[in-house]
């Protein structure tokens, strides 16, 4: 079913903001959507005239009398309220913490996880550096081990091809 243009209902927010509409204390861009509104639907003009009637019925009702003290105890038990009332709401305040911890945890951990590594990576034997600074040992290492051993160095030292000569 179809609704033409004069049966348009307010949405539940316009509906909210029409007493402030009524009493002209609406933003001008809220008013002046409501005004149209107003202009295009039947039916909202027809909610805007029953508020604006139950409004002018309020104002016959008979206002109920108060003493002079009522003020004053409502602002105290207020205050009072303020008082004991905490600064957050107890939800987010226990959810603030679990957040710290793990923010706390996980930087810990980072930090634990970066000392690990530096100590690792500086105090412990790097194999790969050890190669390369005895590169020139490990280039020629199959002919060391084919000599065998000191002895067979020092016999060659020995023998008048190999050896130094004294005069």
């Amino acid at each position: 079913m179809s609704r033409g243009p004069d049966q348009l209902r307010l949405t539940p927010d316009e509906r909210a903001d029409l007493v402030a509409y009524v009493d002209g204390e609406l933003p001008e861009g809220s008013a002046r959507a409501i005004a149209t509104k107003l202009t295009q639907s039947a039916t909202a003009r027809r909610e805007v005239e029953m508020l604006q009637k139950t409004w002018e019925l309020l104002g016959h009702l008979p206002m109920p009398q108060v003493d002079a003290q009522f003020s004053e105890r409502t602002i105290t038990h207020i205050r009072q309220l303020e008082i004991k009332a905490p600064g957050w709401d107890p939800w987010v305040k226990s959810w603030a913490v679990r957040s710290m911890h793990a923010i706390l945890s996980l930087v810990l951990g980072v930090v634990g996880l970066g000392l690990g590594y530096a100590a690792t990576r500086w105090f412990w034997p790097d194999p790969a550096a050890r190669l390369a600074r005895d590169l020139s040992l490990a280039e020629h290492l199959n002919e060391y081990l084919e000599v065998g051993s000191f002895e067979f160095l020092s016999q060659l030292a020995d023998s008048p091809e190999f050896g130094f000569d004294d005069h």
